[in-house]
């Protein structure tokens, strides 16, 4: 067999990894970070987890915050801007994965002459330079940014929310501290954490998978399976919340290399349209999704369900994939995920998008990675099965 396997050169994970950031970029001769982060980490002074141990180095640095919860191309542009404006060595992506991915799509950009705009670089366009080192600093266990070599962004002209792939948007370095998840909105929890169990699902069951995805796809659906309720119950469980938040950088591993699947193929143009966060709209997706590709990729939906602990060890394949589905309709249930209807979504703009969704999501590609691979028909069907 022959395969690839990308991930980024140095990870720091456990708690209170933040408070050596200064440690990291030492030993990778880089002292002139601009920081991408958003609005909230600043006002809740959370970014100061790296901002004081690097200034205690002596590391001067600059605070771009003006990203937003899905990244568009507009405040990637503004973020070149800041980045060509000043002498900085590296970029340091701190948030959840909205300011990781656009710290990524400013890296590529910048990489690209001036003239270049995000949608030069969606798939199937390689994105594959980028301008300077980034490390990423996530605050949520959930996207797994950190460690993947994509970025999402939407092209505010068209409304479309661009896939981007290639090891442009791979970060140099991640630092995984799971203490700066424990302050997180229960909201946040929830859609970042089943984010994480769908990257880690469809990386298993995708028709890229290998064996090295397939094992950081194993192990991340135990931890997810085990602790995504408990973090939901007891937010200040600092073992389920460290849990979470290795399963999520494992599960980015896994996806990263054999590729996500239908649900997000198909999640991607509900967060354009209708500005769902991302983790919400696959949460939204999952359980039909997972229905509708059941049979194509039995042995593997069984083997997740096992895995994730919503099956027993000994049920018959047909029956786990059956408790696969039932477990995650009751993790929407209890996590409290909305349907695009309860979301605030209107039924009649909601079947005007229907074709246009469809096709964006084909042209998307992920579905084509799929078990079962759909075509328009039913993506449609699925759009209005959810609603």
């Amino acid at each position: 067999m022959e395969m690839g396997f990308f991930a980024p050169r140095h990870m720091d994970i456990g708690g209170g990894a933040a408070a050596r950031i200064a440690v990291l970029l030492g030993r990778f001769g880089l002292s002139r970070p601009l920081i991408v982060t958003d609005p909230v980490m600043v006002k809740l002074g959370l970014v100061r987890r790296i901002t004081d141990p690097l200034e205690a180095a002596g590391i001067v640095c600059t605070i771009f915050s003006d990203t937003v919860p899905e990244p568009v191309d507009t405040v990637v542009e503004a973020g070149v801007a800041i980045a060509r404006g000043g002498a900085f060595d590296c970029l340091i992506g701190f948030g959840g994965g909205s300011p990781i991915d656009t710290a990524k799509a400013i890296n590529i950009l910048l990489a690209a002459a001036p003239s270049a705009r995000m949608r030069d670089f969606k798939v199937p366009v390689a994105a594959d330079t980028a301008a300077l080192p980034l490390i990423a600093v996530p605050t949520t266990a959930g996207t797994g940014s950190e460690a993947t070599r994509f970025t999402v962004i939407t092209d505010t002209e068209t409304d479309e929310k661009m896939l981007i792939a290639g090891l442009g948007a791979l970060p140099l370095a991640a630092v995984v501290d799971y203490e700066l998840t424990m302050s997180v909105p229960p909201r946040t929890t929830a859609d970042t954490g089943i984010d994480a169990f769908t990257h880690a699902l469809e990386a298993y069951v995708s028709r890229r998978a290998n064996p090295v995805s397939d094992a950081y796809a194993r192990s991340a659906m135990r931890l997810i399976g085990a602790n995504l309720r408990k973090v939901w119950q007891t937010p200040q469980d600092r073992d389920a919340r460290e849990a979470m938040m290795l399963g999520a950088t494992l599960a980015g591993l896994a996806f990263s290399n054999a590729s996500v699947a239908l649900v997000h193929g198909m999640s991607r143009p509900i967060g354009a349209h209708f500005h769902v966060p991302h983790g919400m709209s696959n949460a939204m997706l999952l359980p039909a999704v997972t229905r509708f590709s059941l049979n194509a990729a039995l042995p593997r939906y069984a083997e997740s369900a096992r895995l994730a602990g919503f099956a027993r060890a000994d049920d018959a394949d047909q029956l786990a994939g059956a408790r696969l589905i039932e477990a995650l309709e009751a993790i929407n249930a209890e996590l409290e995920v909305p349907t695009p209807q309860g979301f605030g979504v209107a039924r009649a703009d909601w079947d005007a998008l229907l074709p246009k969704m469809a096709e964006q999501a084909l042209a998307s590609g992920s579905p084509g990675n799929n078990p079962a691979v759909p075509d328009a028909a039913e993506i449609v069907k699925i759009y209005e099965e959810i609603f």
